[in-house]
């Protein structure tokens, strides 16, 4: 991957930070980006988008099972206190936001300029506010938190009756949240998975943000889930970490609620199973 200046991924530190003011390092048409990052963006359109790079972001890029965030950038005085803006305001609405797959650490926010915004206000060095769709967020926050409960909940119940037992990956999308395994989880289980997860989320464990280094995952008996090297960046040594306290702890880059039952009502749909690996999909209650 080429070297660039990396953008700090302000929600890796405060998820509640909803609105940032930051400052852009690029801006160019959706058609002048590279290749392989067009095929990031499968409904970005080349005659009407545009990429923005900044130096930090609010934006959480789609990853880790985790869409991405949604909203807006307005331009913004240095202080400038203004309201974010909104459907109606002029704007660079942001559509979808990646990684950077050619320049590492970089995240790319894609959208078009809506309600007679221009090009000329989002020029490098401008700053801009950045807002971004809450609702969402705080509904893939809720979808992230229950998959790392179901991935609990049946680890715990599992583990040492599965034969090569191992979490795989899992997908916290709305329409199709689920958690893979290693391993088949026949039907069975299904009420005894459902109440482990309902014992979890009526518990109200605390949802924690930590970053460990590999000696640390190493310390607490976790050495299975330490990530591979290349999710650092340079001179870091700590990888994110999401701790369900009384239950798990996962490297994670995404959002969580602050304690489990803040996901709501979270359902066990099914178990079905392929080739030696078991998927349960999940899906929690409307807020």
């Amino acid at each position: 991957m080429a070297t660039a200046a990396r953008t700090f991924l302000a929600f890796h530190h405060n998820a509640k930070l909803y609105r940032l003011k930051t400052q852009i390092l690029s801006i160019r048409p959706f058609s002048a980006l590279e290749e392989t990052n067009q095929g990031l963006f499968k409904q970005a359109s080349p005659d009407e988008d545009h990429v923005v790079v900044t130096k930090e972001t609010v934006f959480h890029p789609q990853g880790g099972g985790q869409p991405s965030d949604e909203g807006y950038m307005t331009p913004a005085a240095e202080n400038d206190a203004s309201s974010p803006a909104g459907p109606s305001d002029p704007s660079f609405q942001v559509r979808s936001v990646r990684m950077d797959a050619v320049n590492d650490g970089q995240v790319l926010h894609v959208g078009r300029f809506v309600n007679g915004a221009s090009l000329a206000a989002y020029q490098p060095g401008s700053l801009v506010e950045q807002a971004i769709d809450v609702e969402k967020r705080l509904l893939y926050s809720r979808f992230h938190t229950a998959g790392h409960v179901l991935g609990a909940a049946v680890r715990h119940l599992l583990e040492s009756q599965i034969e090569g037992f191992d979490e795989l990956k899992a997908s916290h999308f709305p329409d199709n949240a689920s958690c893979e395994f290693q391993g088949l989880i026949d039907g069975k289980w299904k009420p005894e998975i459902q109440q482990r997860v309902n014992d979890y989320v009526k518990k109200a464990m605390s949802v924690e943000i930590d970053f460990w280094t590999a000696e640390d995952f190493r310390k607490a008996g976790l050495e299975r889930l330490i990530p591979d090297s290349s999710f650092l960046g340079p001179g870091e040594d700590k990888f994110r970490v999401v701790k369900i306290v009384g239950a798990e702890t996962y490297p994670c880059g995404g959002t969580h609620v602050d304690t489990t039952d803040l996901c709501g009502e979270t359902t066990v749909k099914k178990i079905s199973r392929n080739k030696g690996m078991s998927k349960v999909s999940y899906t929690v209650a409307s807020a």
